[in-house]
């Protein structure tokens, strides 16, 4: 039983410590030790040693001589993701349109409604909520294609570049143009258009590093 619990806090741990990479809280450089970040989220060292091992392998944190060193996610490393996103995730959704359910179709519509709900509001103070329902329209659209490996992959690219995408939803004109490219692409989901949805998909992932690029100058 203590193992277990031991296990879970572990696993809290690094997803807390994962959200504060790579949302930039915790900055490129910046050394953790597990002394602090025992103080800072209130729990013992031992899952916080665990939960930094697991991070290290994810080369989001690396070892220092005084604690552990944020490596989080460069530029660069944010536009190759990009460019494997650009190929990938055009063909998930083009296996998606083949296969998708009306249940899922109409989920997505769901998300879409929000999106265009938070977007007419108050932008600035509903961006993570908009962020969160373009991570919940994308995860659908992965799961969609019926590919484990298409989902992992994807899935794990589109959680790395959190702190990019937050700050191009943070953008009304990128809000409102991601919107228009994610109706353009359940459009063709809804019409099994597997050509179409493949070339809506990599166009709006263009788009979004086209977005990103522009900021960065």
């Amino acid at each position: 039983m203590n193992e277990h619990k031991s296990v879970s806090i572990a696993d809290g741990v690094f997803e807390q410590l994962q959200q504060d990479i790579l949302t930039g809280k915790y900055k490129r450089g910046e050394v953790l030790s597990e002394i602090r970040l025992s103080n800072e989220l209130g729990v013992s060292r031992t899952p916080i040693r665990e939960a930094v091992r697991r991070l290290q392998q994810e080369q989001l944190l690396e070892e220092g001589p005084r604690g552990s060193v944020v490596l989080g996610i460069s530029l660069d490393d944010t536009l190759d993701m990009y460019d494997i996103r650009l190929n990938v995730e055009s063909m998930a959704a083009g296996r998606a349109a083949e296969r998708i359910s009306q249940e899922e179709l109409d989920k997505m519509g769901e998300i879409l409604d929000l999106q265009s709900f938070y977007i007419s509001k108050n932008h600035t103070d509903n961006a993570d909520k908009i962020r969160n329902l373009d991570s919940e329209f994308h995860d659908l659209l992965y799961k969609a294609s019926g590919s484990r490996v298409f989902y992992n992959i994807l899935s794990t690219l589109h959680r790395k570049i959190t702190k990019f995408r937050q700050v191009s939803v943070s953008r009304h004109s990128r809000a409102v143009n991601s919107l228009h490219e994610h109706e353009a692409i359940l459009e063709a989901l809804q019409k099994h258009d597997s050509k179409e949805a493949e070339r809506l998909s990599r166009l709006h992932v263009q788009n979004a590093k086209d977005s990103m690029t522009e900021m960065e100058k």
